[in-house]
């Protein structure tokens, strides 16, 4: 990667202390959420979207279950997120276990219920461990889902990345084609999977810029509330977790404060890199709590935005 001068500027700050001090917020900012399975689940993630809701997020995105297994609760969580509150709620939408007829009748539902912001996916199968299958009458990947959506309605549209090849690519070459092919079927953005380095990101778009990609692609942050849930979530999608991260949660097994405080400082430290290196965009996975985000976004200089009055 080359930097400019501003750039290596801000690079030689990001070292001095304080590391956070005089930020000037200018981030855009999105969260991702699921949809919830109990009542006590559903005032959870109302209370973190109602938490977060004043940072002004460019969107809100909801998760799609595997083999579409929550469908109905994916659209009635984006459904009321559209109808109770001023966010932009953008649908995860797949292609999985679904021909093109179900999968256009859910985009039809989506528009009429004025969502205009579309995730699209391939999707994982219904059972982990398992290769991806297309459905007979159904869309071949992520790609021919974008067409499709488009051909329907104008959709706005954000597609997936992957800074450390997708599991079921041939390479990571062959990974970085798929994407173009994405994006110059229509797709606004691409979002990336988790990753925990800087570099990695970098390398990436680096990467990516060279295949030809022009459309922006925004780092996606998980906070690492449980370790042991992350290490096997990133198996699935082949991320690296350093050995330096095992290390530091090592016995916050039984200490949950603690071992929120180290999560939310290893988090800010990426983001406080990734910004020192040009980024302005920032996805996070929330796990449906707001407490690490909001601190995230806090510390990167992002204040709640003040509703304007007649």
């Amino acid at each position: 990667m080359t930097l400019s001068f501003p750039s290596v500027e801000e690079a030689r700050r990001a070292l001095e202390a304080p590391l956070y001090a005089d930020l000037a917020g200018d981030l855009n900012v999105s969260f991702e959420f699921f949809p919830p399975k109990t009542e006590k689940m559903e005032e959870q993630l109302w209370s973190a979207i109602q938490t977060l809701t004043p940072l002004g997020p460019k969107f809100v995105s909801v998760t799609y279950g595997a083999g579409g297994s929550t469908r109905e609760r994916t659209h009635n969580t984006v459904a009321r997120i559209s109808r109770e509150t001023s966010l932009q709620a953008a649908a995860h939408l797949t292609c999985v276990a679904a021909s093109r007829a179900e999968i256009d009748e859910v985009a039809d539902s989506y528009w009429e219920a004025g969502v205009r912001h579309i995730v699209a996916l391939r999707g994982d199968p219904p059972e982990a461990g398992t290769k991806f299958v297309p459905h007979p009458d159904g869309y071949q990947g992520a790609a021919e889902l974008v067409e499709g959506l488009i051909k329907r309605h104008p959709f706005e549209i954000s597609v997936a990345a992957y800074p450390e090849t997708h599991p079921d690519a041939a390479n990571a070459q062959g990974d970085i084609d798929n994407l173009k092919r994405k994006l110059d079927a229509g797709a606004t953005r691409a979002i990336t999977q988790f990753f925990f380095e800087p570099e990695t990101f970098f390398r990436f778009r680096d990467t990516a810029v060279a295949a030809g990609i022009t459309a922006d692609i925004i780092p996606g942050i998980m906070p690492v509330s449980n370790f042991g849930a992350v290490q096997r979530m990133s198996a699935m999608c082949n991320t690296d977790v350093p050995g330096w991260m095992g290390k530091l949660f090592e016995g916050l097994d039984d200490l949950p404060a603690a071992r929120q405080l180290v999560s939310g400082t290893l988090a800010a430290e990426l983001c406080r890199k990734l910004y020192a290196g040009g980024v302005r965009d920032f996805h996070f996975y929330t796990l449906n709590r707001a407490e690490l985000s909001y601190a995230i976004c806090h510390l990167l200089g992002l204040r709640p935005k003040l509703e304007k009055t007649a």
